[in-house]
């Protein structure tokens, strides 16, 4: 299969590139740090997808840090939403086969207690800016598949974590500030709103289940990915300091509480596994000894 992978160089777009090689796939990578055009630019979007000729695209490229959209609300619009928009346009017109769009579980908001889990069904309710982008470019994937007949499926991730993933997001932030503190010597772990519940999933299996909605997804539908169970914070973060033998206290940091937070996100992930077979392989307790690995070794080259 040629596959193209927008966001390639991102931190799932990696893991994917890896996923979709390993199973034979021909890979074309398209992100801004090989010099690919950026979404915004609809002309450059259109003339690399048809001179690649791909016959499937995943999605994944966009502005993904919630913190940072608060800060910049137009510019995360802008690449979410105008650049999905740019990118459909050149996949209709390149007569790509199937396209991946890449949503996420922000675009649900805040969920009543007897809507949980999660089904694909429960109304888009966005509470921040970067859930109000990508709601808006799954309203596109939506519209281009009802008016253009775009072969396009919606795949809305829940939280998702492993190795190589920014210090921006929650594990992989904690992981950073355990592992400084055992090269440090210190013992406290600044930390933000530790009573929010969130699905996890390791990225490994979230970036099978893409491919195997590429293979069996039904065109126009959206599918969650995640695991279907909801984890305290908190549990995360005790998760994290017991793969240490160095003595951490959490601390609570004022600057880390985003201005709103959804208490709990857990998904329901039957529609998935339905039409693809997919569930989730990889433990959490895995998942975050190898984030910690990681994170540790990031700490060593830095001061090597």
């Amino acid at each position: 299969m040629r596959a193209l992978v927008t966001g390639a160089r991102g931190f799932v777009g990696k893991h994917l590139v890896a996923h979709l090689q390993g199973c034979g796939d021909h890979v074309i990578e398209m992100d801004r740090v090989i010099d690919s055009p950026c979404l915004e630019d609809a002309t450059a979007i259109a003339a690399y997808i048809s001179s690649a000729q791909p016959e499937v695209v995943y999605h994944l490229a966009g502005q993904s840090n919630v913190a940072a959209s608060w800060t910049d609300p137009v510019g995360t619009f802008q690449t979410n939403a105008t650049g999905t928009l740019n990118l459909l346009e050149a996949c209709h017109a390149a007569q790509v086969h199937k396209v991946l769009a890449v949503s996420s579980s922000d675009i649900y908001g805040v969920v009543s207690p007897q809507d949980l889990p999660i089904t694909e069904s429960v109304p888009l309710r966005p509470v921040n800016p970067y859930a109000a982008s990508k709601a808006a470019a799954e309203m596109l994937c939506l519209q281009w598949f009802l008016g253009n007949q775009l072969p396009i499926v919606r795949a809305r991730a829940f939280n998702h974590l492993g190795p190589g993933q920014s210090e921006h997001f929650l594990a992989a932030a904690l992981a950073i500030r355990i592992a400084r503190n055992e090269l440090n010597g210190e013992s406290t772990v600044p930390v933000g709103n530790l009573s929010a519940r969130r699905d996890f999933t390791d990225v490994r299996d979230v970036v099978r289940a893409y491919r195997l909605l590429i293979q069996h997804g039904v065109a126009g539908e959206a599918y969650n990915v995640c695991s279907g169970n909801a984890v305290a914070v908190t549990e995360v973060a005790q998760m994290l300091l017991s793969l240490t033998t160095t003595q951490m206290t959490l601390h609570l940091d004022q600057s880390l509480l985003r201005p709103t937070e959804v208490p709990v996100l857990q998904g329901d992930n039957s529609k998935l596994h339905a039409c693809t077979g997919w569930t989730p392989e990889i433990s959490l307790a895995q998942t975050l000894s190898d984030v910690l690995g990681d994170a540790r070794k990031r700490l060593s080259e830095q001061t090597s």
